[in-house]
């Protein structure tokens, strides 16, 4: 089965650099993109017809500036999502501010990574990303929420 990601990024250059970088991958990955947090919610809950059979993404790669709901908000809802909070988000930004920085950890970023201006840096960092998340993290499966994981009592 492929990994599936979720992209979500109102820059078509930019989603068309992430499918280049995804391309050359040695595994099966499914990429669909949300072009605003709206969307992004629609796709993530199954919301519509054009949703309902929309696949838990194993990663969330998502942008902080976007259209329609930003990314902060879109992260706060996940994160508080019992179905979506075991998810990997990834805020993959231009934005290098701390205070960016800051609040997308407080509400449980998994990472923040600053994407580069230049070409070739976007496409490493993409290829890392791919690297990183989706060779060497074990993700968690694919139908587990947080109600069915076992609770282990602590000493």
């Amino acid at each position: 089965m492929p990994i599936e990601i979720l992209l979500v990024e109102d820059s078509p250059g930019d989603v068309r650099l992430t499918q280049e970088a995804f391309k050359y991958s040695n595994l099966p990955i499914q990429l669909h993109v949300a072009a605003d947090g709206m969307e992004a919610m629609a796709f993530l809950r199954h919301d519509g017809a054009a949703y309902a059979h929309t696949p838990r993404p194993d990663l969330i790669l998502l942008d902080l500036n976007l259209p329609k709901m930003d990314g902060r908000e879109v992260l706060a809802l996940i994160k508080q999502d019992k179905d979506l909070k075991m998810i990997p988000t990834v805020i993959l930004t231009t934005s290098q501010a701390e205070v960016d920085v800051v609040k997308s950890y407080a509400l449980q970023a998994n990472c923040y990574l600053s994407k580069p201006v230049q070409l070739d840096a976007f496409e490493a960092l993409v290829k890392s990303v791919n690297d990183f998340w989706l060779t060497k993290v074990k993700l968690p499966p694919q139908r587990q929420t947080q109600a069915s994981l076992p609770i282990q009592a602590s000493e």
